[in-house]
């Protein structure tokens, strides 16, 4: 089973021991830090697909935490701009990849043979964009997509629009309007054959707004585990629930890496495992603040919309390792320094005891590890919440 992806098997633990039993030390550390990096090369692919101008390479854009008019951003304007399958990277995961798909809606449109042009055995899931009211193309492609075993979300785009009309209105109340909304856009989709549809509320220019998560938790379910991970951290850090889940999808890694840790503790070479334990707790504390969009290029990007500086967003992190993330900074999540090294020269004496030994030394290890993992977390999750309340205080 695929969902068993992160887990470590007792074959993993004996070939990295054989390999770092017999390696120095840079090159043991390199055998864990590769190992660790694994998950994060699955491939996600998503495909975007809808009508002309009903705003698809935003919704790419947006999705992967991009202006329109930002590097690597997908084409944007008012008439048709994508004539092939184009997969926009995501700036931090290169392993995501978002695909613009051409237009639908065409005179001639044949849904079979669309999803043969843009080879649609490549997408994890497709989302289809409707801006207005979803039509036969639309329910021609979804029912095309389920013959071929595949995952599609309806997503009616520009509800920013839509509420901006219905504002001139005195009896104006946002939650009515949205309901009507979804309740239109469901009916039409009943109306041409979708028997039970969901559709979800997105504006493109306020994407933390409206069905956001909604949608975001929907492609969690059915997505594999391996690949609901992925879409978890690569999502731009925009609400407060996606905020958590994050953290609670980093969390759930801290296991497999004191595991690792533990395991180096019982290999008998002389400061390898202190040397490890440095290096994958400094890995995964930089993934930490690149999850959550604490890093400088992030920092910088939120800084130009939300009109903040960087001192700013920086005075409101209290985590110790805020100040640079260095082996000091890194030791004080323990308590002390002193306490990290004395058991590591512990750790080392009771490895070279058999069995009982080993047992100890890898249990003082992955105590260690966790603790100090734990903590980093916490207080960068917190950081990033200070953060990001903030930057939606000032965001036009």
């Amino acid at each position: 089973m695929m969902d068993d992806f992160y887990m470590i098997t007792q074959k993993d633990l004996e070939d990295i021991k054989e390999s770092i039993s017999t390696q120095d030390l840079p090159t043991a550390v390199n055998t864990i830090k590769e190992f660790l990096e694994k998950p994060y090369h699955v491939e996600l692919n998503v495909g975007v697909t809808g009508e002309s101008g009903s705003g698809k390479s935003t919704f790419v854009n947006a999705f992967r935490g991009l202006g329109d008019e930002e590097d690597g951003s997908a084409q944007t304007g008012p008439v048709e701009t994508t004539m092939e399958p184009e997969a926009y990277l995501h700036p931090k995961y290169k392993n995501v990849k978002v695909w613009d798909l051409p237009g639908i809606g065409t005179p001639n449109f044949k849904a079979d043979e669309y999803l043969k042009l843009v080879e649609f055995e490549r997408y994890d899931f497709f989302i289809i964009i409707g801006s207005d009211r979803f039509r036969e193309c639309h329910t021609q492609l979804a029912k095309e997509i389920m013959k071929m075993e595949k995952t599609f979300y309806f997503v009616r785009s520009k509800i920013d629009s839509s509420i901006e009309a219905e504002k001139r209105k005195k009896s104006f109340d946002q939650k009515k309007t949205l309901d009507t909304i979804r309740k239109y856009c469901e009916n039409g989709l009943r109306k041409i054959g979708i028997e039970d549809p969901i559709v979800f509320l997105i504006s493109n220019f306020e994407l933390g707004n409206y069905d956001l998560n909604l949608l975001q938790e929907r492609m969690e379910q059915e997505l594999p585990q391996h690949k609901r991970r992925v879409l978890m951290l690569a999502l731009p850090n925009i609400t407060l629930e996606i905020n958590e889940k994050k953290k609670k999808a980093l969390e759930e890694n801290i296991g497999k890496v004191a595991l690792l840790s533990a395991l180096v503790a019982t290999v008998p070479v002389p400061g390898l495992s202190v040397a490890v334990d440095l290096a994958i707790v400094t890995r995964e504390i930089e993934t930490y603040y690149t999850v959550f969009g604490l890093d400088n290029p992030s920092l910088q990007k939120l800084c130009e919309r939300s009109g903040k500086t960087i001192e700013e967003f920086k005075s409101l992190m209290k985590s110790p390792l805020s100040g640079g993330i260095n082996p000091a900074s890194i030791l004080s999540l323990a308590g002390a320094a002193s306490l990290v090294v004395a058991e590591n020269t512990v750790e080392y004496a009771v490895s070279l005891v058999p069995l009982l030994g080993s047992l100890v030394a890898g249990g003082m290890s992955y105590m260690t590890v966790s603790t100090m993992l734990k903590r980093a977390l916490n207080d960068i999750a917190e950081d990033a919440r200070n953060v990001l309340m903030a930057s939606l205080q000032t965001e036009v």
